[in-house]
């Protein structure tokens, strides 16, 4: 006997851009956004039934109706709404994952003038959202990801295991570099998510900046530690830091010593270090 112990279908990369139209200046904002539902939906894949499947074309065209319809200057708020729409809307779904990452774009400065309606894109991180929502509960998840950083002193690595297969030098002086990915639950949906989510970046940005790194593992405790040490509205936070390594290059052969200066940029293989952190 065969038996289904899950299933879920959805919509992924609806991409979407909004232009707020104010009186004095135009606000943009662009989203990509994946839909995910849940619910008594179980016969469409044993029978064929679709009476209760909601087409993903749908869903898609639901992001551009909700997003006319609705204000919000979030990625939070409008994966809110759409996911409280869907379980509201369609009886056979109980739960609906949403997850939102929007692009940013910045006003244009021509001159010492900020231009009302012309932007720029220089950047390509991303800020996330993430909602689950049911009836019996609403959880939402904020983030970042595809933020490059590096720092240039401060950072070492030695006193590891070294096996027959260990090639790798100790240093207490080497670039530490890192596409930041960080993901944080919120205690509560009523917060104010524009303001805790750039104080939750200043903040993973100040510790990884002035921290003295003992290795990978050692500055990504120290940045959750901080976030959760300053803000009461994050119930945990989970955070991603391959180690982007920056190779020194041998310049012996060319009669030239090499302090940490000429560097070759290693993006394939990277070492993958993550950990979630939560209040005790």
């Amino acid at each position: 006997m065969t038996q289904m112990t899950h299933d879920s279908y959805g919509k992924s990369d609806v991409r979407i851009m909004k232009v707020i139209r104010g009186p004095e200046r135009h606000d943009i904002v662009e989203y990509r956004v994946d839909i995910r539902l849940e619910g008594d939906l179980s016969e469409g894949y044993t029978e064929g039934d679709n009476t209760s499947v909601l087409p993903t074309d749908t869903m898609k065209n639901t992001v551009y109706a909700m997003a006319r319809k609705h204000s919000f200057d979030s990625p939070e708020q409008f994966a809110l709404i759409l996911a409280e729409h869907f379980v509201g809307s369609q009886p056979a779904i109980e739960l609906a994952e949403i997850a939102v990452a929007s692009r940013p774009w910045q006003p244009m400065r021509v001159g010492t003038v900020t231009h009302p309606h012309a932007f720029t894109q220089s950047s390509g991180e991303r800020r996330t959202a993430f909602v689950e929502h049911s009836d019996e509960a609403t959880n939402v998840k904020a983030g970042i990801r595809d933020l490059i950083i590096l720092k240039s002193a401060d950072s070492g690595f030695s006193d590891f295991v070294r096996d027959e297969y260990t090639t790798l030098e100790e240093t207490d002086d080497r670039v530490l570099a890192s596409s930041l990915e960080a993901t944080w639950s919120y205690t509560s949906r009523d917060v104010d998510f524009n303001l805790i989510h750039p104080g939750v970046r200043k903040a993973l940005l100040k510790v990884f900046s002035n921290h003295d790194s003992l290795s990978v593992q050692h500055t990504l405790y120290a940045m959750g530690e901080k976030v959760l040490q300053d803000f009461g509205e994050v119930a945990d936070i989970h955070i991603v830091m391959p180690n982007k390594h920056n190779l020194p290059v041998d310049l012996e052969p060319f009669d030239m010593d090499n302090p940490h200066q000429i560097l070759m940029p290693i993006d394939e293989p990277s070492g993958h270090i993550e950990a979630t952190l939560r209040r005790g």
